[in-house]
């Protein structure tokens, strides 16, 4: 399987399909590269060469004790990148994963970088502070610590409904979609797993965001219960210059996921990747 080795010696696991103009995907927590499945062929069967890596953590990467964190994570993204040898990258980043593509711009630069695509990220903070009174609560992130130290399974289940909206009376989700999150999750060694919560909440990405000086599309459900939409998507668009902002209403924070809105999305992601 192809492998990029991080800076510490972690494998980073990345799958590459057709050619052409490289889209990067990054994905969210708890999940894997396998998440982006169908915009990875969406974009590969449109004439671009399509690549997703596994975090590290979890999926086929290494299970690194220390490193989990989004410093490192922008790093791990560097090294497919670089193994690769790619330019002129549109960089394609869902919730965490959209942190990781924001912290790699601020921390690498955008040399290599041609656009950038953000969907129900988290940046800039999803930590509820004086500063940033939208945020959620400390409370809500060492509930998600407790569920998966305790019965990650479980927990993960459960989380699927919110994550998915299924929990909503109109929801179309399948239990097949449900199944998909719990497999993915459990790939992910608990150490990573528990360690990211901390990058994803308390993690500021305001100047990072600042630092974003390629065009970008910021795509956000306005019925995300995972990342509340007042905390990010409404101030990262106004942090991120000329950023083109679309929020799909009703829709749920793994909307790329859900046909209901994937459709959308897939149309957008292609409109923006060509134009």
């Amino acid at each position: 399987m192809p492998f990029a080795s991080a800076k510490d010696g972690t494998s980073i696991f990345f799958k590459d399909w057709g050619s052409g103009q490289p889209v990067v995907f990054s994905h969210g927590w708890p999940l894997t590269a396998d998440a982006w499945d169908p915009q990875l062929k969406l974009m590969a069967d449109n004439g671009f060469r399509a690549i997703a890596h596994d975090r590290r953590g979890g999926g086929r990467s290494g299970q690194s004790w220390e490193g989990n964190n989004l410093d490192t994570y922008a790093d791990d993204l560097a090294a497919v990148i670089e193994e690769l040898d790619l330019h002129d990258v549109i960089l394609v980043g869902h919730s965490t994963g959209g942190g990781e593509v924001t912290r790699y711009i601020g921390r690498h630069g955008s040399s290599r970088v041609a656009k950038a695509v953000l969907v129900g990220a988290i940046p800039p903070l999803m930590l509820k502070t004086d500063a940033n009174p939208e945020g959620l609560p400390i409370e809500v992130f060492d509930e998600i610590r407790a569920g998966v130290a305790t019965d990650r399974s479980q927990y993960y289940k459960d989380l699927s409904a919110p994550f998915y909206g299924a929990n909503r009376d109109d929801s179309t989700v399948t239990q097949g979609t449900r199944d998909e999150f719990w497999l993915w999750g459990m790939t992910v060694g608990i150490k990573g797993a528990y360690d990211c919560i901390k990058a994803f909440s308390e993690t500021d990405l305001t100047e990072d965001l600042k630092k974003i000086d390629v065009p970008t599309l910021i795509v956000h459900g306005d019925d995300d219960q995972i990342v509340p939409i007042v905390a990010s998507g409404d101030k990262s668009s106004k942090l991120v210059k000329d950023a083109v902002y679309k929020v799909y209403s009703g829709a749920p924070h793994g909307l790329a996921m859900v046909p209901k809105y994937a459709e959308k999305f897939d149309t957008d992601l292609l409109e923006f990747a060509r134009g």
